[in-house]
């Protein structure tokens, strides 16, 4: 005698052929998006201004949800500084390496750090680090440490563009690498200060012309 089957019960639902194993609760956030966003607000408001609450609204996590993916508050700050320096580099890095003319590398070096220095949804946000990581670097030396190593880093791609332009002759023998260096850096930390000031983008591009030419020791 065939016996008839039981229905399924609701505690022990039929498995559906090819339909993939549930493996719990998936994570709410995207670190890497959640880390941008917190990037984002302390560009824009800095570390101090910037408290856990805003941090939160910005990235949709809740404190513990926070504290949990990035550490606490100064953690998240070194590594959204981190981000920010990881991306500025990745920007620039081949424009430093291609072989060019002087005058257009330092062009185009420019034009893509305003392109980062003016970008912004509630306007130009300027540098993390002239604008926000220097404030903090007086009192906190890891920070500080970023902070100089990103100053000395830039000195040295931009020393290593004028010592190559002066092996081709672009530039006389008696042109100092490190010091042109240093004029070409200070250059873009003062455009990062103007920018975060709404200065417009054309008279930045002014100041940068002007800037080249004094490097250059040539005008037009």
């Amino acid at each position: 005698m065939v016996q008839k089957s039981k229905p399924p019960s609701a505690a022990n639902p039929p498995e559906r052929r090819g339909e993939p194993k549930r493996r719990g609760r998936p994570r709410a956030y995207e670190p890497d998006v959640a880390l941008g966003k917190a990037l984002d607000l302390f560009r824009k408001q800095g570390f101090a201004a910037t408290s856990l609450d805003d941090l939160s609204e910005a990235t949709g996590m809740n404190r513990p949800s926070l504290y949990g993916a990035f550490g606490d508050k100064r953690e998240l700050y070194i590594k959204s500084y981190q981000r920010y320096r990881e991306e500025a580099a990745a920007s620039m890095v081949e424009i430093f390496r291609q072989e060019m003319p002087l005058r257009q590398r330092l062009e185009r070096i420019y034009a893509a750090a305003l392109d980062i220095y003016l970008s912004g949804d509630t306007g130009p946000r300027g540098c993390f680090t002239v604008v926000t990581a220097a404030s903090e670097a007086v009192g906190d030396p890891d920070i500080r440490a970023m902070v100089l190593d990103g100053l000395t880093g830039l000195d040295k791609a931009f020393a290593s563009c004028f010592r190559r332009a002066k092996e081709k002759g672009e530039l006389p023998e008696s042109a100092d690498p490190f010091a042109l260096a240093q004029i070409a850096s200070a250059t873009v930390h003062t455009i990062a200060i103007r920018s975060r000031a709404r200065v417009p983008r054309k008279e930045l591009e002014a100041i940068v012309k002007g800037a080249i030419d004094v490097m250059l020791g040539t005008k037009g």
